[in-house]
């Protein structure tokens, strides 16, 4: 006799399937997390600051 499957949960798994695989693409595509862009953002924003405190006034 065969085992019998849930077509409902297949369904699900192939879906979930495709948006994982689209989401890994899409990492690949555009590269950083929002946690890793804030880290970039904020180093620079530092970089700037530390630059500007050490400019000469007339």
């Amino acid at each position: 006799m065969a085992d019998i499957i849930n077509l409902r949960q297949k369904k699900k798994q192939a879906a979930r399937k495709a948006a994982r695989a689209q989401g890994d693409e899409n990492a690949a595509k555009f590269g950083l997390t929002r946690s890793e862009r804030d880290r970039q953002k904020a180093e620079a924003e530092k970089t700037t600051r530390d630059h500007a405190a050490h400019k000469r006034e007339p």
